[in-house]
């Protein structure tokens, strides 16, 4: 979702993206430190002057860290050698790098930032969307045709337009993800904006699916009911090895992240069983040629 015309620092782009998995990464080794340790999240709340909710989400990765906070969670933990604390105090300091959504928050919930971090960190994402074309494949009038759709004023459409455009970048970057994607018929055939915004989104769609870092996969009404029944998913997987795959699910006001092995695991079926019934990426660009000249 952005509007800027530069393309900005890559460094700074990667750090950004860094920067969720970084507190990811440390809030699970803490959650590990005290779990060995033995110690509740109320004791260790109570150690850094905060509340057991405060213990889950930094071990979630949800909030930045205080140095302060990681300083004393080590010691109360037993981890006392330098060379021990110090990767983790440095792990810290690293993981409450702003990234360059955080000018965006006015329009940015919460709940989604996290994701938008991790989309950018991510070396990989599967997606199947059901009710329009995915936000990192939108074109600028269609995407304004989708956010105009959820009553916001003008400004906030204009920026939230422009917060979609800057997220796509990611698919053109240096580190850009291989991106596999398997859109339902149905958001092709449902028009949002006139003739001419259907007609250059299914446009970009076949540019798009020609760069070799993207897969794109049109699931069609004809081949009936099919793995992809409880609606759309993302799914991330990460160049971390210590970091596990996260399953991303919007809802309206809010947003799960699955990470539990079998949970994922399931996902990552039903993905797999999208793609293996879905035509493959030649046959998919026939299609939407075709949608195209019935526009």
């Amino acid at each position: 979702m952005t509007a800027g015309e530069s393309w900005g620092d890559p460094q700074t782009e990667a750090a950004g993206g860094g920067s969720v998995v970084r507190r990811i990464l440390l809030g699970s080794q803490l959650r590990r430190l005290r779990e060995s340790r033995g110690i509740t999240r109320e004791r260790a709340g109570y150690s850094i002057r905060a509340s057991e909710s405060k213990i889950s989400r930094m071990e979630l990765g949800r909030v930045s860290f205080k140095a302060r906070d990681v300083e004393d969670l080590l010691t109360l933990y037993g981890v006392s050698a330098d060379a021990e604390r110090g990767p983790l105090l440095s792990l810290a300091k690293e993981a409450n790098v702003a990234g360059w959504w955080h000018s965006y928050t006015d329009v940015l919930p919460g709940w989604f930032q996290t994701y938008v971090g991790l989309e950018g960190a991510a070396s990989l994402i599967r997606v199947y969307e059901v009710q329009f074309v995915h936000g990192l494949l939108q074109t600028e009038a269609y995407a304004h045709a989708v956010v105009s759709r959820g009553g916001a004023s003008r400004a906030d459409v204009e920026r939230r337009v422009a917060l979609r455009l800057e997220r796509q970048k990611v698919l053109v970057s240096e580190r850009a993800p291989h991106f596999h994607v398997v859109l339902d018929e149905a958001a092709l055939r449902r028009p949002y904006g006139d003739r001419e915004v259907m007609r250059g989104q299914l446009q970009h769609l076949i540019e798009m699916s020609e760069r070799p870092n993207i897969t794109l996969q049109v699931m069609p009404f004809s081949f009936g009911g099919h793995a992809g029944e409880s609606g759309s998913f993302t799914m991330l997987s990460f160049p971390e090895s210590d970091l596990s795959d996260v399953v991303f699910l919007e809802q309206l006001t809010s947003a799960l992240y699955v990470d539990k092995r079998d949970e994922v695991a399931q996902y990552a079926k039903v993905m797999e069983e999208l793609r293996t019934d879905s035509p493959g990426p030649s046959e998919t660009r026939d299609l939407l040629r075709g949608l195209l000249q019935l526009s």
